[in-house]
Parts: structure tokens; C-alpha cells; sequence
């Protein structure tokens, strides 16, 4: 992801606030707070298609189960298969 170096700085407190959040409770209330509820519903869909593209199951029957359209789903794809290891790492956590 490229960012402007003048929002770095912003970005990298943001990162340090989020790894401040002692539990759940915590987590959706500063989320809640910091994005819209359009922005938290489209992060959890990309999520759910992360866990399904892992499971290989096929993105026509992803796109019916989440509403995603299938270009989202191939993005999603393309960032757990050849991203910064983010999706897999918590997908691994969560197992």
C-alpha cells in the first residue's frame, strides 16, 4: 500500500492504537467510533470471503452466501494469495 509520507506517521499511531485494544468490547467500540457502519460491514464481508477462498470453495458460491460481487472476491483472492500475509496470519490465529 503506498501512502503519502505525511499520513505514515498517522498511519503508524493508528496501527499502535488498534495493538492497544484489550478485548472485544474495546476493538468494536474504537471501530465503531473510527469507520461507518458501511466501512466495518465491507471489511467483515472481505474477511468472510477470505475464510471461504481459503476453504476453495468457489466464488459463485461465495458471491451468493456474502453478496460479494466476484470482482471483490478475486481481489480478496489475489491479497490472501500474494498480499503482505495479513488474511493468513489471522485466519491461522483464529483456527
Amino acid at each position: 500500500m503506498k501512502v503519502a509520507k505525511n499520513n505514515m506517521k498517522e498511519l503508524i499511531l493508528l496501527y499502535e492504537a488498534i495493538l492497544k485494544l484489550e478485548n472485544v468490547r474495546e476493538c468494536k467500540n474504537f471501530f465503531r467510533d473510527l469507520c461507518t457502519l458501511d466501512e466495518l460491514k465491507s471489511m467483515a464481508e472481505r474477511f468472510a470471503v477470505a475464510k471461504m477462498v481459503d476453504k476453495k470453495i468457489p466464488y459463485r458460491q461465495i458471491s451468493e452466501k456474502t453478496g460479494s460481487s466476484t470482482a471483490t472476491i478475486t481481489r480478496v483472492a489475489q491479497w490472501l494469495h500474494h498480499g503482505e500475509g495479513g488474511y493468513r496470519l489471522m485466519l491461522h490465529r483464529l483456527s
